[in-house]
């Protein structure tokens, strides 16, 4: 039995879950053998993978549920709460790295082994850069929040730990051991900003913030593909369910079309918007007749029998035109 797009992705998160694991060991095992609170930065956040990565595979598989009575929009919405979960979690690690790494700054510890720890953390951070890059691919092209969130958190890891290799290398030949704490300090202030973009993100998917960015790629593809039966579009909304688009928006056509073509056209417009954005778009289209002569002027039906004034020009959609409640007018 072939695999469907949800399975391909909960396989793929439980794939992440066991090589955050196996991480996690490998970060910790660089701790202890070291002593190195910039190393302990790195694997507090490791921890930070394995919990999220754990939600997320859940988030996932909740969010790949079929629409029932009491969830009529799809269970998509559970992806920005994984992705706030995560944020969160990964701003508490990085206050908590930052205030431990203070307070050593003040009383040192001594560092041991670094050169073992050095080799541990560049394989580690290389690991988190491969699977961060192929996580973010394959969220965007599924549309799914959580996948992207999860990806974008290893580069971020993989980012810090690169740094964090070459604190450690001025460390390991300097022998000034304040720089781990500093090396610490920054990587933490780091990795909290990185927590806080992704609040920031789940907080504006929950709160059906307008992704100005989706709905421009949208009216992109409606003006190139536009056809004459067409007039106007207007008042178009965009709501996210996880990798679920809702769309409603305004469509007026000619007045004297009959239910069957105007159903035709709805069907045409929603064959366009799915080529462009995939099979995860729930179209609502109200349809308003033309209203001659107003209409007239901007419509480009050549084959018109009823028209009242004659074409002035068209009205290339836009962002700010078509997001508005309001018939355009020349």
């Amino acid at each position: 039995m072939p695999s469907t797009p949800a399975s391909d992705r909960i396989r793929l998160m439980a794939l992440m879950l066991v090589v955050a694991l196996l991480l996690l060991g490998v970060k910790f095992t660089a701790y202890f053998l070291t002593n190195s609170n910039a190393i302990l930065t790195d694997a507090l956040e490791s921890i930070i993978n394995f919990i999220t990565g754990g939600f997320a595979l859940y988030s996932v598989y909740l969010a790949a549920k079929p629409k029932d009575q009491d969830h009529p929009y799809g269970h998509g919405k559970i992806e920005f709460l994984s992705s706030g979960l995560e944020g969160t979690l990964i701003t508490l690690a990085g206050i908590g790295i930052i205030i431990k790494s203070i307070y050593t700054l003040v009383y040192p510890e001594p560092i041991m082994q670094m050169d073992i720890g050095i080799y541990l953390t560049a394989a580690a951070g290389l690991v988190n850069y491969v699977a961060g890059r192929y996580l973010v691919r394959r969220g965007t092209q599924s549309s799914s929040l959580t996948i992207i969130a999860n990806g974008k958190h290893l580069l971020s890891d993989a980012y810090s730990s690169a740094g964090l290799v070459l604190g450690l290398g001025c460390i390991y030949f300097t022998g000034l051991l304040w720089l781990d704490s500093v090396v610490a300090i920054i990587f933490g202030s780091f990795i909290t900003y990185t927590g806080y973009g992704l609040v920031r993100n789940s907080i504006s998917g929950v709160m059906d913030e307008a992704d100005h960015q989706l709905i421009v790629r949208i009216i992109t593809v409606l003006n190139f593909r536009r056809r004459p039966n067409w007039i106007d579009l207007h008042n178009m909304r965009v709501i996210k369910y996880g990798s679920q688009l809702h769309i409603d928006c305004h469509l007026t056509l000619p007045w004297y079309f009959n239910l069957q073509e105007s159903h035709k056209e709805v069907d045409a417009l929603q064959e366009e918007i799915t080529q462009e954005m995939g099979d995860v778009v729930e179209l609502f289209v109200h349809l308003d007749p033309c209203l001659p002569p107003a209409s007239c002027r901007l419509c480009t039906k050549a084959d018109c029998r009823v028209r009242e004034h004659d074409f002035v020009g068209r009205v290339e959609w836009t962002l700010n035109n078509v997001i508005e409640n309001e018939k355009h007018v020349l």
